[in-house]
């Protein structure tokens, strides 16, 4: 292998992110391993995201450019570039959001000293502060799940692993892919996947570095803003429902702990208050009937919540 060979591809979708993809592209450009390929999916885009792309590779022909005419979604998008991808490694990074800039550098380069499957690195969000966008510090559960650094390890022997749900914060082999894909058409489409890779991976690394600046948009559409509107409420449960069963079935049952106790403690209290006072009855009906769900888990009684959320629980 030549020293300008590609050793990483980065998969970065977008839909109507121009005014937040050069900064995504140019957080590739300025990283510290330049070793790296990225295929640049456009999923039908009515704004100039399909011409920041189309720039990007007319200068620079580490980027290749797909285009989805109408769109298909986040899950759809990652799917078509995972089908080109040529290199030993693969990562994602979302066109809105920015990778530090030893993040390549770190991931693949822990990866190429433990030879394991998967590498997982800290994130932090950047919140619009009335002028710009201001990167925050890394959160507890991220923390847990990533540092300290860990080598060569797996989900039984680090279940809190399983806490780092998104799919732009890891570097994997990209032979874990060979039979596996994003769902299509729904939202959340990362949280199953990640712990497919966590149970999948013969071995996985963790490292404390922030890899990722995710940005949550000022305007408030980004995914995760949305868990008011019922469809996205569903894909949610869904998602989390999924996560839950892939560390189950894989006998990850410290994991299956580790991942109650977070939903319970995070995921669940901003549902019910949002149930509270929801206009659409089947709103609170889906969230009473996940809390049930979560209740009648064998592994609910070790996750043992805080008097306070039980409390909350019993809404």
């Amino acid at each position: 292998m030549t020293a300008s060979a590609p050793i990483v591809t980065v998969i970065v979708p977008g839909r109507d992110i121009a005014a937040f993809a050069p900064a995504a592209l140019d957080s590739l450009r300025a990283q510290t391993e330049t070793r790296w390929r990225a295929v640049l999916v456009d999923d039908g885009s009515s704004d100039d995201t399909g011409a920041v792309f189309a720039d990007a590779a007319r200068d620079d022909p580490r980027f290749r450019v797909l285009t989805h005419e109408a769109s298909r979604g986040l899950g759809a998008a990652r799917n078509a570039a995972l089908d080109v991808v040529d290199t030993d490694l693969v990562g994602f990074l979302d066109g809105d959001d920015e990778l530090a800039r030893h993040a390549l550098e770190r991931l693949t380069g822990t990866l190429a000293e433990t030879g394991s499957d998967l590498a997982a690195g800290a994130y932090v969000r950047s919140r619009f502060d009335g002028e710009r966008y201001i990167a925050g510090r890394v959160q507890p559960w991220v923390s847990t799940a990533t540092d300290p650094e860990r080598r060569a390890t797996d989900i039984f022997a680090h279940p809190a692993a399983s806490a780092n749900i998104v799919a732009w914060s890891k570097i994997s082999r990209t032979a874990l892919w060979s039979d596996l894909r994003f769902p299509e058409g729904v939202a959340y489409e990362d949280q199953i996947v990640a712990q497919l890779l966590y149970t999948r991976a013969r071995s996985f690394d963790v490292i404390p570095d922030v890899v990722v600046r995710w940005r949550l948009r000022a305007d408030g559409t980004s995914i995760t803003q949305g868990k008011a509107q019922l469809p996205v409420l569903h894909d949610y449960l869904a998602a989390l429902r999924g996560g839950i069963r892939v560390l189950h079935d894989a006998g990850a049952r410290a994991a299956v702990v580790s991942r109650l106790d977070l939903i319970l403690a995070m995921d669940v209290p901003p549902l019910i208050d949002i149930a509270r006072t929801h206009p659409d009855p089947a709103y609170a009906a889906a969230v009473d009937g996940f809390v049930a769900e979560l209740r009648a888990l064998p592994e609910f009684a070790d996750a043992a919540p805080d008097p306070a959320l039980a409390a909350a629980l019993t809404w």
